[in-house]
This record gives C-alpha cells, structure tokens and sequence, in this order.
C-alpha cells in the first residue's frame, strides 16, 4: 500500500497543493513552521479522518477560508482507490471512491499509516492514558471490530458517568438504569479486554524480534496487559463479562460518591518488560527509547500480517531525537519495505548514507519545491 498522490485545498497553510509521491522514501525538508509537519498531519487525517496534534478540526482550516479538501490516491493490490476527506464548520464527510461514507468509523481502514513522532519516544515512560490511545488508535485501524466496540464502549462510558453525576446530586435515584447501563459496558469492555490481549501477544511477538536485533539479544522484551481482572489471559469473553459486571456491582456506592466509573479497560494499562523488569521504572533512557522504536516498528509487521499489506510510514522529525545505532536500525529496517515519508530540517550523515534514491522536497511557506536528482549527497 503506498500514497501515489495528494492534493490539498484551503489546508492549513496550504492553499493549492497538488503532489506525487514515490512508493518508497520520500524526504520533506525545511526550516520549523513551513508546513513539513501540516503536510505530514493531512496525510494522517486522510488515514484516520481526525488529527494527532488537535480535537479541533477547524485549525485544520486556512484561517481565511470555510472549509479544507484533502484528497489522495492509495494503491493497493486490487487497484488504486480514490480517497477523500472535506472539514468544514459543520463536521467531516469521508469518501471512497467519490461515494461519501455513513459513517467515519466505515472509512477507517481504507489507508494504513503509522506515525512515529519525537513525542511517540515518551510511549514506555508516559502516563497509561498516552499507551491506551496507543492500543487503541492502531488497533482499531486493523480490525473493524475492535473500532466498533470501541466506539460503543466510549458512548456508554460517557453515558455512565453522566448518569452517575446525577445520582451523586441527587438529580435521580434509578439504581436500575444504572444496572442496565453497566451490563452494556461489561459486554463491550469484555469484548475490548479479549481483542487487546491478542493483539498485544502479536505486537510482543514483533517487537521482541526487533529489540533483539538492536541489542544484539542481549535483551527480551515481553509486554504486561495491567488490568484489575483476574486471569485477564486465560478468560474467555464470557469470562470477562461476568467480572467485569462483578466489579462494577461492587464499585456503585463509591462511584456514585464520585460521579465517575472505577472499572473497565478506560483505565487499564500496558507494562514493556526487558529481561522481566519493568522499563518505565528500571531502564535506563536509552532502553526506553529502544523499545519505543521497537514498538512503533513493530506495528509495521502487524498491520501487515493482518491486513495483508504494508502501512504507510510517517517519521515526523524523529531522527533528530535518535542517536546513530538507533537511526541506522531504523533506516535499515524500513528500507525497501515501506513507503515513508521523512520530515527533517537537514538530513544526518547516517540517512545520506543509508537512503537509496529517495524524492526529496523542499518545503518552504506551504511551497514544494522537488529535487531533480534523486540524490542526498
């Protein structure tokens, strides 16, 4: 799978931008503020339908316009598929082949990327709220099933909570709507519990293989699912429910005290393991960063095991935030296998030295401007 195309209309701070890309390495430079970062966003939105930087879509906007047009064509192995993503005042509308989508949750899937930014380095020693959005953003991007359980466990959750705040002012005494509203979130929790623990087995699997290469097996890295249920890896999803359920029936008087729910997948986490101690608590930086890269790296070989094709890599200025070894694994491993598009203000000697033949854009003030030597020297 690779981006054969782009086109931008009243993004950002592009105004008219019509772009064709190669199908292996494709470099952006420029000073900050050009639009290196806007260019790699629009390509992500045109993936995910929202951004990784903002919840509001109007920044994605030029600021004296109405509405943005993101535009691409995806090759795949059926074909080329035509892909759209418009943003205005009013919300989002999605198309695939110039038919527009019931719903954004139908579009996702459709094109694969993977973004590593400097901020993805802080993966292993960040809060759990910043691994569950991991978990959950690419997870959802390879199973539909997973992003629609998901999707209904947020809707009841926030559902939960709000009917919670009213018990807890008094506002409604109906301890049965609660029951009902908690048996929904067991059912769907139980589903996202059972999902993320194959997934993550997978992900270890791959990761393990990439943290060895880099340390040359002085390391294993294994991943930890965190959650309050028993067992978690050994339940069925039957299981689970009945926990889950459990847990929540026991938690009422205290939820209700603070108007929020204490149980469900919400507030699992991931634990990174190397040599089975902890890397948020043990590992030096340099390992964190490691298995950082090792994760993000990883997910290359999941989506492709289970889509049947290779995502599309976005580096956003992240060699600048990784020393030569760390580099040269990078650059080694993604090397005539993924299509990537690398944002940076001047390329280090290591990718001058490892990049075969990449197109090279130089961007300045929402301009490109393309090199016509496929050359880095």
């Amino acid at each position: 799978m690779y981006l054969e195309s782009l086109t931008l209309r009243d993004y950002r701070n592009y105004e008219d931008l019509n772009v064709s890309f190669s199908p292996a390495i494709n470099i952006l430079l420029g000073e900050n503020a050009q639009g290196k970062t806007n260019l790699l966003e629009a390509i992500y939105v045109l993936s995910m339908t929202r951004s990784h930087r903002t919840n509001n879509d109007k920044e994605l906007i030029k600021w004296d316009k109405t509405a943005a047009i993101i535009q691409g064509r995806v090759n795949k192995h059926l074909g080329t598929v035509p892909l759209e993503i418009q943003v205005n005042s009013k919300g989002k509308k999605a198309k695939v082949n110039h038919l527009e989508q019931a719903k954004l949750s139908q579009y996702i899937g459709q094109f694969n990327v993977i973004l590593f930014a400097p901020e993805d380095l802080a993966l292993v020693k960040g809060a759990p709220a910043v691994r569950r959005r991991f978990v959950d953003m690419e997870f959802g991007q390879i199973n539909a099933r997973y992003l629609y359980n998901l999707g209904q466990y947020r809707t009841i959750l926030k559902q939960r909570n709000q009917y919670l705040k009213q018990l807890q002012h008094k506002k409604n005494q109906d301890l049965v709507f609660l029951d009902v509203l908690s048996d929904q979130l067991a059912a769907f929790g139980a589903e996202i519990v059972h999902q993320r623990l194959i997934f993550l087995k997978q992900l270890e699997f791959w990761a393990n293989q990439l943290q060895e290469e880099i340390t040359q097996s002085a390391e294993t890295l294994t991943f930890e699912y965190a959650t309050h249920l028993e067992d978690a890896a050994d339940q069925t999803i039957e299981q689970l429910y009945a926990q889950l359920q459990n847990d929540l029936k026991k938690a009422t008087k205290k939820e209700i005290f603070q108007g929020t729910t204490l149980a469900g997948p919400h507030r699992d986490d991931v634990r990174f393991l190397i040599n089975g101690k902890n890397v948020q608590t043990y590992g030096s930086q340099g390992q964190q960063r490691t298995t950082a890269l090792s994760v993000k790296l990883a997910e290359i070989e999941l989506m492709k095991e289970e889509t049947g094709e290779y995502p599309v890599l976005l580096l956003d200025d992240v060699l600048s935030e990784l020393d030569d070894m760390r580099q040269t694994h990078l650059l080694k491993t993604i090397q005539n296998k993924v299509q990537t598009f690398l944002t940076t203000p001047n390329l280090s000697g290591i990718a001058r030295t490892l990049i075969n033949e990449p197109k090279i854009f130089h961007i300045n003030q929402g301009n490109l401007l393309e090199e016509e030597e496929h050359t880095v020297d």
